[in-house]
């Protein structure tokens, strides 16, 4: 099920984004970036309509999926 991130309390947007990235591990790029920095840029990315966040309610989890 999609969630609109517009309809997310900001804190609770970060929340969702930070532990999509803190769950991702390893780095590929050559620079490495700060929390804060990756959490703007997924911002970005949902508002260009990139991706979009799913709810899946089985396993009551949040996740960030390229969209469609």
């Amino acid at each position: 099920m999609e969630i609109p991130f517009r309809s997310l309390p900001e804190d609770t947007l970060t929340a969702v984004i930070e532990d999509y990235i803190t769950r991702e591990g390893t780095e590929y790029g050559e620079r490495d970036y700060s929390l804060e920095e990756k959490v703007e840029q997924v911002k970005k990315q949902l508002e260009q309509g990139k991706i979009l966040i799913t709810f899946d309610p089985e396993t009551e989890t949040c996740t960030l999926t390229p969209a469609r």
